[in-house]
Formats: C-alpha cells, structure tokens, sequence
C-alpha cells in the first residue's frame, strides 16, 4: 500500500506573531517552525501504523515550501517515513498548495492520501478536501479511526450524538482527528536515518489559483483581570451581564 501523507510547517505555538510589509506578510524572523501537529500525531503515525500491520508499503510526505522548510521534513523521516518530498514553491494559499500537491500525486498510484484536519497556524482545514476533489478521489473529513482490509477501509468520524461508520474503496483521501492514533516521538535511531532518506526536490507546476493577502491582523489585547470575592455573586452577574455582556 502507497501512502502519501501531507506535511505542513507551522510557527510554534509560543512564538510571538508579527507581520511587515504594511501587515500584508507574516514576519518569520525569530520564530521558531514546527511539523503541523495534526499532520504528524495523526496522518503521519496512522500511516506509519498501517503500514506495519501490513508489512509491506510506503509512506511518503509531500511538503509545499522552500529550503528553510527541510529540517522540518527530515522530522517526518525521522518519525518513520520512507522518503519525502518538497515542491519548491512557496505556500500562499489552500488551493495553490492544493494543486501542487494534486500535480505531483496525480500519476503515483496512491491508494491513500492523509492530512491532518487542519494546521495551527491558518486553521482552514481546506487542503485535504481540496486535493481529494483535484484528483476526482472520495474524502472523509475530520476522521477518528481508520482501518483497511484489503482494497475496502472502514472509516470512523464524531458526529453530533454519536459516530459515523464509512465503508470506503481505495484509493481514498481523509483528513485525521483527535483519536485517529497517539504521538510518536522520534528517537536516535531514527534521527540518524532520517539524513540518509531521500528527500526529493520537485518543482513547482504552474497555476492561476493564488490569493493575496490583503492584510493580517493581531487579535486586541485582553484586557485587565477583575477579581470579585466569592461571597458578591450579584456584582458578579451584574458584570457579566453590563460588560462581559455574555448573560
């Protein structure tokens, strides 16, 4: 079984965010980048898993950026993927990474396409589906559990009320959720392999589809704490009520 697991880099969830060029681009310097955490905890190690309970496979990570994204890459690899590749051009939007994803799989014979539901960084959660419908594949969003027996995966996803069973034939696109597998932290080993597996550089396919940014920005600042004593509830509901205005 061929699987393609899609990697995004991500600002670490403590840097601090700033923009330049009038607020229309994100500031990257002294921010510290890391593998979107819904791309490595749970597309990339369910990939990992069903590869070894099959014996026999291959996973490899495809990743939209330039050079300054390879030692996030090389994590992936060091995590257990057999090879990576980067296609050089620079992410700008869902849709453009989309399409340069789509472009590379289109002919690879993928039977499964996993992504993590969303990055951390823009939360869109678009990409997966997005490269699903480029490639005319079935696409199961935000799944928690996925199975494969044969040609046939068995698929589960939270709904409102309870869980929804999906029987799927392969090939299948999905983007993975909480509960989809558990995060595995590479070791040793792994490292030290990961500089030996072949990360291969492709270049960017044309498209039309790429926004611009308008503008970014900063969310407001919170404001002060108020601490009210336990034995005034009614100022309490009162400022919920008048300032907090969520009652």
């Amino acid at each position: 079984m061929k699987i393609l697991v899609l990697l995004s880099q991500v600002p670490d969830t403590t840097a601090r965010i700033a923009f330049t060029n009038g607020s229309t681009e994100f500031d990257p310097n002294g921010v510290t980048f890391i593998v979107n955490p819904y791309d490595e905890w749970y597309a990339l190690v369910r990939a990992l898993e069903l590869k070894e309970a099959a014996g026999a496979g291959s996973v490899t990570t495809i990743t939209v950026g330039g050079a300054d994204t390879e030692a996030t890459i090389r994590k992936g690899l060091a995590i257990g993927a057999d090879e990576a590749v980067r296609v050089d051009a620079q992410a700008t939007d869902a849709l453009q990474v989309a399409e340069q994803i789509a472009a590379f799989a289109k002919d690879k014979g993928f039977d499964l396409i996993l992504a993590g539901k969303e990055t951390i960084d823009h939360n869109g959660g678009q990409v997966g589906g997005m490269v699903a419908e480029l490639l005319d594949l079935p696409y199961v969003p935000l799944a928690s559990k996925l199975d494969i027996n044969g040609t046939t995966a068995t698929v589960e996803r939270d709904v409102p009320g309870g869980v929804e069973v999906l029987e799927v034939t392969l090939p299948l696109a999905l983007s993975a959720a909480k509960g989809m597998a558990e995060q595995r932290i590479p070791n040793m080993r792994g490292i030290m392999a990961a500089r030996t597996k072949p990360l291969t550089v492709v270049p960017a396919a044309g498209n039309v589809n790429v926004a611009k940014t308008a503008t970014f920005e900063l969310p407001p600042p919170k404001g002060a704490v108020k601490m009210i004593p336990a034995d005034e509830a009614g100022k309490l509901i009162e400022l919920l009520h008048t300032e907090a205005k969520v009652i």
